[in-house]
């Protein structure tokens, strides 16, 4: 009886002591390399080559302990792909813990208003930390992957920061610029001004997306808008060369020329009236606003001054006297 009781009160001790020194180890701060330290942990890793990868860089002491640690607290399989930051103060239970959670270094990738898709998708196969899932897809078949309705994917992404956890799928990126578009070109359709000469907001996005290439400077841009919509309403031409230089695509060398404004093609707004058949390009938010509330103006045609402003007029004379001063301007 007495050996049976000094084994146990051995085998007590030393699962004590072994439970003190393994709360001590898991609390204990990490040795980093570097300050502070980052590191990856990719989709289907498992926690023990990860613990090993951590081992391997000095950061934890071995690989066991780690692992002992995850499989007492139940987070074995809990890990979550992408990119980590660690400073000094953290410990290995600290970090077990922010690996599970997913606690990580988020990627960005920004859209630019004015982009049109195809500069958008080369900015999106370009990053390093996205998973290319659409290289290989065309337009169409990215529209379905996202759930869009729409048959052309120009102009119906959101231009704006998104961020994302490393190994995120593009897909998943465009669903939310595409869905983001939507959300804000539908709620600035609740709230438009009355009687515009628009449809629905697909063609309100088409007129932004004209509006955001035409505006030089943002005080100007309601102007611009208001200008459009009144040809819109007299049934006037748009005569606006960005759609022509959009309908040309790679045949566009810089030089607008007569014959490109001439050649009838469906985006050619010299020669067609009404809107084009797709956006040009993505809009922002203030452009999408500028259509949907337009100046109130009685203006029909503007010129560029050269330093970023438009010149409005109301009717050809004094708009063609405008042309001649600012055009004269700029001539050397």
């Amino acid at each position: 009886m007495r050996t049976l009781k000094r084994i146990s009160l051995l085998v007590l001790a030393g699962i004590f002591l072994f439970t003190a020194w393994f709360a001590y180890q898991v609390n204990r701060p990490v040795q980093l390399p570097v300050v502070p330290y980052e590191f990856s942990i990719e989709p289907g890793s498992s926690l023990r080559s990860v613990a090993k990868q951590l081992a391997d860089a000095g950061v934890l002491r071995d690989v066991w302990s780690f692992v002992l640690l995850s499989r007492v607290m139940g987070l074995a399989s809990s890990l979550k792909a992408g990119d980590y930051e660690i400073a000094v103060s953290t410990s290995p239970l600290e970090l077990l813990e922010r690996i599970t959670k997913g606690d990580v270094n988020q990627s960005e990738i920004r859209f630019i208003e004015g982009w049109t898709f195809l500069q958008l998708r080369q900015v999106l196969d370009e990053h390093s930390a996205i998973r290319h899932d659409t290289t290989n897809l065309s337009d169409e078949e990215i529209l379905r992957s996202i759930g869009a309705s729409e048959t052309a994917a120009e102009g119906l992404f959101f231009p704006d920061t998104y961020f994302f956890a490393r190994g995120s799928s593009d897909v998943a990126i465009l669903r939310r610029a595409y869905h983001a578009m939507q959300n804000h070109l539908n709620r600035e359709w609740d709230i438009r001004a009355v009687n515009l000469p628009l449809r629905d907001p697909y063609q309100a996005l088409i007129l932004a997306s004209i509006v955001e290439k035409e505006t030089g400077k943002e005080s100007d841009r309601t102007m611009v808008a208001g200008v459009f919509v009144n040809r819109l309403r007299l049934s006037m031409l748009l005569q606006t060369d960005p759609t022509i230089i959009y309908g040309l695509g790679k045949k566009f060398d810089g030089n607008l020329r007569k014959k490109d404004l001439l050649a009838d093609q469906e985006y050619n707004t010299y020669t067609r009236r009404g809107l084009p058949p797709t956006p040009i390009a993505m809009p922002g938010l203030p452009s999408i606003q500028a259509v949907l509330n337009p100046a109130k103006t009685d203006a029909l045609y503007f010129v560029s001054k050269g330093n970023g402003e438009s010149h409005f007029s109301s009717n050809l004379a004094d708009h063609n006297r405008a042309v001649t001063k600012y055009q004269k301007r700029r001539t050397p």
